[in-house]
């Protein structure tokens, strides 16, 4: 018996400076989850500069849209380089997450692309429209095609509250779709000559389409640009960290920007 208890707090101590020694070393490393383009490209450029401020920068990539929510939630992930707030705020209403922005880093304005078409006034009536389905997306994307004055939403709609193809007031005799936002730029690359879609930034730059080949695109200089800022979230509370304030700090320079406009021409655009 005294065998066991002398196994058994051997066990013990081992297991505890194990752990102790794992939270110790994982103190000066930063995991961040991200969408590969252009978040994790951008997250490489500030490597050195969050190594020179005593932290390792690890980046993890994901090719959806919840997975590095709910890692970050649970604790796999020290912040995620990804989403804008309006989603971030409908993932935890939905979900029960407790994640917040910390940053405000770029933006990615919305593009409306044509298949066989070089301006929107040879948009024929009945003409297919493409655009993403989910939530803040899709307001974003209705709101686009009315900048453009191809449909009318309600008089008192709001980005901030939401829309959906239901709340349409005049379609413009157009056929709107909307389908999920990842799967546009290929639905869009096999549907008819004549059709337009709306595409996120990314997807349009992960498709290798040129925001300078839009059609038409968000206003940069509106609203818009500060309401679907991509944001570096992390769990509630956290915002002010150590680590987490140097990986901001890493990021929000004059060479992150630089590399920004020199690399995405116009299909991200620093904000900060």
């Amino acid at each position: 018996m005294k065998k066991l208890i002398v196994v058994l707090l051997t066990l013990t101590l081992i297991l505890t400076f194990a752990t102790g020694c794992g939270a110790k070393k994982n103190e000066k490393l930063i995991v961040v989850g991200a969408s590969a383009t252009p978040h994790a490209e951008i997250l490489e450029q500030v490597k050195a500069a969050v190594a020179e401020q005593g932290y390792e920068l690890e980046i993890r990539i994901f090719d959806d849209y919840v997975l590095p929510n709910t890692a970050l939630n649970d604790g796999e992930l020290d912040a995620n380089y990804f989403q804008h707030t309006p989603y971030l705020n409908s993932f935890n209403a939905e979900n029960g997450t407790k994640l917040s922005s910390a940053a405000s880093i770029h933006y990615e304005p919305f593009g409306i692309y044509g298949n066989g078409i070089s301006d929107l006034s040879e948009l024929a009536p009945g003409a297919s429209i493409l655009i993403p389905a989910d939530d803040s997306n899709e307001t974003r994307a209705l709101f686009l095609l009315q900048q453009e004055g191809l449909i009318t939403l309600p008089a008192d709609a709001d980005p901030a509250v939401g829309v959906t193809t239901l709340d349409i007031v005049d379609d413009g005799g157009y056929a709107i779709t909307a389908v999920q936002a990842d799967t546009v730029p290929a639905q869009f690359n096999n549907s008819d000559e004549g059709s337009i879609a709306v595409i996120n930034g990314n997807y349009a730059l992960q498709a290798g389409l040129k925001v300078a080949n839009a059609l038409a695109v968000e206003d940069a200089s509106g609203s818009a640009a500060q309401t679907y800022a991509n944001i570096i979230a992390v769990r509630t509370g956290e915002e002010n960290s150590e680590k987490i304030q140097a990986l901001i700090k890493a990021l929000q320079t004059d060479a992150v920007k630089a590399y920004i406009e020199s690399t995405y021409n116009g299909a991200v655009i620093a904000i900060y």
